[in-house]
């Protein structure tokens, strides 16, 4: 979201009760957010600053804030499992995502990374072999960016692995379980010095990846895996929280050559 001011009506909101439970909801004129705490009125909240405090029916108070990606990408409806915030971030930057820049994206799922790319300013390409993912997609992401958006993310129904129906892109990015499937595509479709970037489960599914990238026209090719833990900080209590978000996916990126030496 890039909103500013006050809250309207027809975007998204996040409240967050005082036990730190989320709530994400679409603010109407007229409507109502009902809870086990009581119901607290849009029209209360449409017209004032985000951080405002309100007081639901029952006593309960909320804070309305906008969402960032990572809050919407977390509550948003979900199709397909999504790609977590935590791996979003470093796809944006593997994938050096740029404004303007032309990018195949392969496997939709709920649109959390296509949300991450429209943002940075890319236009996006979209595969999806599902219908329900694709409409759930591009509804999460009108949802989030606004129908305008809708300009530079031409999404379809389309089997990758079959090949890529466009040339001269920057970059392709996969969350696909055989993303080496594509490899020989990415190569015709991707500009020289273009960047391949794929996400997978499996350990056993970057072998198989790496193995294809070896015997191709790519280079550069390495996979990294992200871990995320928090800190619990209460006054002198200081310590790694007794949870961590660890394995969800590794990230594997190469480099489209002009010739075959390997790096």
């Amino acid at each position: 979201m890039t909103a500013r001011g006050p809250l309207k009506a027809g975007e998204p909101v996040l409240l967050i009760d005082r036990k730190k439970r989320r709530y994400l909801i679409d603010l109407a004129a007229g409507g109502e957010f009902h809870s086990h705490s009581g119901v607290l009125s849009h029209d209360e909240l449409i017209g004032s600053d985000e951080g405002t405090l309100f007081r639901s029916t029952r006593g309960m108070t909320f804070i309305a804030l906008r969402p960032t990606i990572t809050d919407f990408v977390l509550k948003m409806p979900r199709g397909a499992q999504v790609i977590y915030p935590k791996d979003i971030g470093p796809i944006l930057i593997l994938a050096d995502i740029f404004p303007g820049a032309r990018v195949l994206e392969a496997g939709l799922g709920s649109g959390a990374l296509s949300i991450a790319m429209l943002r940075a300013g890319a236009h996006i390409t979209g595969y999806e072999i599902r219908e329900d993912f694709l409409s759930r997609a591009v509804s999460n992401v009108t949802r989030f960016l606004g129908p305008e958006v809708l300009d530079r993310y031409d999404a379809d129904i389309r089997d990758a692995y079959a090949g890529i129906g466009t040339s001269d892109l920057d970059r392709v990015v996969l969350d696909l379980p055989e993303p080496w499937q594509v490899v020989p595509h990415a190569q015709t479709a991707l500009r020289p010095g273009g960047i391949f970037v794929a996400y997978t489960p499996s350990i056993m599914q970057v072998a198989q990846l790496h193995a294809r990238l070896e015997n191709s026209a790519f280079g550069m090719a390495q996979t990294t895996e992200v871990l995320n833990r928090g800190w619990h900080v209460a006054d002198q209590a200081v310590r790694p929280d007794h949870r961590m978000v660890a394995h969800t996916g590794f990230l594997t990126s190469a480099r489209l050559l002009s010739e075959s030496p390997k790096i």
